[in-house]
C-alpha cells in the first residue's frame, strides 16, 4: 500500500493531491502503530479471604484472581466487568495465569468487536476440586466470597459502570451452575448471566454419575475415612466429584460423622431423602418452582453443546423453556461439539447476545475431546 501511494505522489501534477496522499500515508502509519499497541494485559490480584477463614476443608484463604484488561481499560474508564466461574477442577494458576495468552487475545477481540469489558476469573477450588460456588457448612461460604469479596476487590481498582450492563456473571459446567444460582440470588448485582453447559436437570446430568460402580462399590466406612482425612484422596474422577457435589448440596451433618450426607447408606442403598437435597439445589427445580427466580431486567443466556456427554444441553433448554414464558430477555443456543469444546468461542457468542451484536455461530470443534 505504501509503495502505491508514493508512486502516485511522484506522478501527480497537483500539490493539493500530494498533501492528501501524504495525509493518507500518515494515517495508515499511525493506525498501524495503534493497532500494534492495542493489546490486553493481565493483572493478578491476591485476596486474603475473610469469608473463607476457618473453612472446614482447611483450604487456602489466599486466592489469586486473574483480571484480563483490554487496551481500552484506561485510567478512569468504567467498563462492564465479567465475573467468570471456571468449571469443576480448573486450576486458576495453570489455566488462566501461566497459560493466559488465549484469554488475553479473547479479551481484546471482545473489546474490539463487541464491547470493551474486564474479565475476572474466580478461584472457587476446594480440597475436592470445586465448590459449585455455593455457601455450605461442609466447605465454606463461596457464594459470599464471590459476590462480596471478589466483586469488591476487583471494582476497588476497576470501577464498573453505574448504569446499563454493569456486571455479567458467566461460567462453564459447574461454573455455569454457579452463574445461574448466584445470578438468581443476587439479581440486583448481576445484569446478565451466561451459563455455558450448566449443571442442571440433575436426574439427567448428575444421576448417571452417581450410579457408576466407581461410586456405588465404595463402602460407607471408606467414604467416612476419606471425608475425615484418614484415607488418601480418591484417584478416580467420579468418586472425587461426588465428594465435591455432596459437600455443596448436602452439607447437613448427620450421624454418620462426615460434614455432609452421603447418597448411600451402610448397606449400599440409595437414600432418596439425600437425593432430594440435591434436587433442591438444581437450577431447573429452582426456576420451575420460583416465578421470581430471575428479575425481568436481567438477560439470561443459556446453552449446551449438541453432543454434550453429560447432557447439560438438556437442562439448559428446559430452563429456557420456562424462562421464555416469563418477562425478561433470555436465549438458548446449542453449538456443535461436546461439553468442553470451543469454550472461548461459545463465551464470545454469549457476549454478542448480551450486547445486542450480530450473532456468529460457533464452528465445529477442530479436535473433539
Amino acid at each position: 500500500m505504501t509503495f502505491l501511494i508514493m508512486k502516485r505522489l511522484k506522478s501527480t501534477a497537483h500539490r493539493g493531491f500530494k498533501i492528501v496522499y501524504l495525509g493518507c500515508l500518515l494515517f495508515v502509519f499511525a493506525s498501524g502503530v495503534w493497532c500494534a499497541a492495542a493489546e490486553a494485559r493481565l493483572e493478578v490480584l491476591s485476596i486474603e479471604s475473610r469469608l473463607l477463614k476457618n473453612n472446614p476443608l482447611h483450604d487456602p484463604t489466599l486466592r489469586k484472581i486473574p483480571v484480563f484488561l483490554p487496551a481500552q481499560a484506561t485510567p478512569g474508564a468504567r467498563l462492564p466487568v465479567v465475573y467468570y466461574l471456571p468449571g469443576y477442577g480448573n486450576n486458576i494458576q495453570k489455566s488462566f495465569i501461566q497459560n493466559s495468552n488465549a484469554w488475553l487475545k479473547l479479551t481484546q477481540k471482545i473489546a474490539d468487536e463487541i464491547e470493551p469489558v474486564i474479565i475476572a476469573m474466580v478461584d472457587g477450588g476446594t480440597r475436592w476440586g470445586g465448590s459449585q460456588y455455593l455457601n455450605s457448612a461442609a466447605q465454606g461460604n463461596y457464594e459470599d466470597y464471590v459476590c462480596n469479596e471478589i466483586v469488591s476487590a476487583v471494582e476497588a481498582l476497576h470501577a464498573a459502570p453505574t448504569h446499563g450492563v454493569r456486571r455479567i456473571l458467566a461460567g462453564h459446567s459447574s461454573g455455569g451452575f454457579g452463574a445461574l444460582r448466584l445470578g438468581s440470588s443476587h439479581q440486583t448485582l448481576f445484569d446478565a448471566v451466561l451459563a455455558l453447559s450448566p449443571d442442571s436437570d440433575f436426574p439427567v446430568s448428575h444421576l448417571p454419575l452417581v450410579l457408576v460402580p466407581a461410586v456405588t462399590n465404595v463402602p460407607l466406612t471408606e467414604i467416612l475415612k476419606i471425608a475425615e482425612g484418614q484415607s488418601p484422596m480418591p484417584t478416580n474422577g467420579p468418586l472425587k466429584y461426588l465428594f465435591g457435589l455432596s459437600a455443596a448440596y448436602a452439607p447437613r451433618p448427620l450421624p454418620e460423622g462426615a460434614e455432609f450426607s452421603w447418597l448411600f447408606d451402610s448397606a449400599g442403598n440409595f437414600r432418596p431423602e439425600i437425593w432430594q437435597l440435591w434436587l433442591d439445589n438444581d437450577p431447573l427445580t429452582i426456576v420451575q418452582k420460583n416465578p421470581g427466580a430471575f428479575d425481568a431486567r436481567q438477560s439470561i443466556y443459556l446453552e449446551g453443546a449438541s453432543l454434550d456427554e453429560f447432557r447439560a444441553n438438556v437442562g439448559a433448554r428446559k430452563i429456557y423453556d420456562v424462562l421464555k414464558t416469563r418477562p425478561g430477555r433470555c436465549a438458548f443456543y446449542e453449538p456443535p461439539g461436546r461439553h468442553s469444546d470451543n469454550i472461548r468461542e461459545r463465551f464470545m457468542r454469549g457476549m454478542q447476545w448480551v450486547f445486542h451484536r450480530p450473532l456468529v455461530d460457533v464452528p465445529m470443534p477442530a479436535v473433539s475431546r
